[in-house]
């Protein structure tokens, strides 16, 4: 049987490998000049290979559709990602947080593993290769694959695995054209949305003052403040920028918002906020406690010089305006009600969430080829006999932890 695959990232490469393994004659087809563009930049370099997580918690960190990936995590799991790899001769380790990395720390020999095996197993593929539209025949009521048209002729197929991505890092050629293919086949697009991407602030003076500013072990909080309700909550590290903030709790809670009903009508309305606490390991108690032992050694300084021990050097002067403490007042004037207003502000830190950083930044596209118009078991299009989803272009997306 001739099978075609459309996209030479991980889904495409490992659908490639799947299919010829099962004897069938293969062709891979893709747009850019090399195969993996998108792999290759993953944890920044090192290539966040999976989770050592079961298949369950896969499911329950996979907030866009997760439950649609039950048949198709039964019949390949994460440790058969981690046996293909070592079988191609590269080990993996384990980190924390569960994350699984190359043993070697690069990217590039997680995509020779791949291109190793491709090799092998003689699938054919041809680079540079736009394909413009899958074509079908009709039989009676239904469709059928007959093949493709790209920018360098026409490719005969019995059946064609569209692994195009989605719209995300569109340099690496995940640039939505498969959304196109589908759609002229008569398959609903969910709208695409970024996931997994940093947030813009309204607060752009303090974004500045805190620029390049990460923090680690906090407790961060994502409410609806109109309605007070919250709607995401996580522990971990994340980082301040230019234009707002980022970092693993904020990828994973944009995954969140990405899906809140008037999202952006509530982010335009300055109704969403982002609510840290600094200090989560410490009660509001412990942490007067704590506060009041270093005022009692630093009680001749000046109030602008008694938080070394608790803030990061760029957000004392953040904390100081907002309390309204006079920055050159003695600690042992400060009062009892000030000192708690501290402690308020230390477990209360709050930014107004304004947008979402644009498509092209995000991690992941949210949105795709609507999943009830695939089979979970096979992966097939229910409108298409022979035609087959594989990956991001698929609306279906996950948490990260990346970093």
């Amino acid at each position: 049987m001739k099978i075609i695959v459309i996209g030479g990232g991980p889904a495409g490469m490992m659908a490639a490998i799947t299919s010829k393994q099962k004897g069938n004659h293969v062709i891979l087809l893709e747009k850019m000049e090399s195969l993996g563009r998108k792999l290759l930049i993953t944890g920044k370099g090192r290539c966040n290979i999976t989770s050592s997580l079961d298949m369950e918690e896969f499911i329950k960190n996979t907030p866009g559709n997760g439950k649609f990936l039950y048949s198709c995590f039964q019949n390949y799991t994460n440790q058969d990602i981690i046996q293909f790899l070592k079988e191609q001769g590269l080990k993996v380790k384990e980190e924390r947080g569960n994350r699984v990395f190359p043993i070697t720390d690069k990217s590039q020999d997680v995509l020779k593993c791949f291109t190793k095996k491709l090799k092998e197993l003689g699938v054919e593929i041809y680079y540079h290769t736009q394909v413009t539209r899958i074509l079908i025949e009709k039989e009676n009521d239904d469709s059928k694959i007959i093949g493709v048209r790209t920018d360098h002729g026409k490719f005969e197929a019995d059946k064609i695995i569209l692994a195009t991505g989605g719209r995300s890092y569109p340099l690496t050629g995940s640039s939505g054209d498969g959304y196109i293919l589908a759609k002229n086949l008569g398959h609903t697009i969910i709208e695409q949305k970024p996931s997994l991407v940093p947030l813009e602030a309204y607060n752009k003076s303090t974004c500045k003052s805190l620029q390049g500013l990460s923090l680690r072990n906090i407790k961060l909080q994502i409410i609806d403040k109109q309605v007070k309700k919250e709607i995401y909550e996580d522990f971990g590290e994340m980082l301040f920028t230019h234009f707002g903030v980022s970092g693993p709790t904020i990828l994973s809670a944009s995954s969140h918002l990405v899906r809140y009903k008037q999202i952006e009508e509530k982010m335009k309305n300055q109704q969403i906020i982002l609510k840290i606490d600094l200090k989560p390991a410490l009660s509001e108690e412990k942490l007067d406690e704590r506060i009041q032992r270093d005022f009692k050694e630093m009680k001749n300084r000046q109030f602008k010089n008694s938080l070394d021990k608790l803030l990061p050097q760029k957000m004392i002067p953040i904390i100081i305006q907002r309390s309204g403490i006079n920055l050159n007042k003695l600690v042992n004037e400060i009062t009892k009600e000030e000192r708690k207003n501290i402690v308020f502000l230390l477990k209360n830190f709050i930014m107004e969430i304004k947008d979402f950083r644009p498509i092209e930044e995000a991690i992941v596209t949210s949105g795709g080829i609507c999943i009830k118009e695939i089979n979970p078991k096979t992966m097939e299009s229910k409108l298409v006999k022979g035609l087959y989803f594989a990956g991001e272009i698929i609306d279906v997306d996950a948490y990260t932890r990346w970093i």
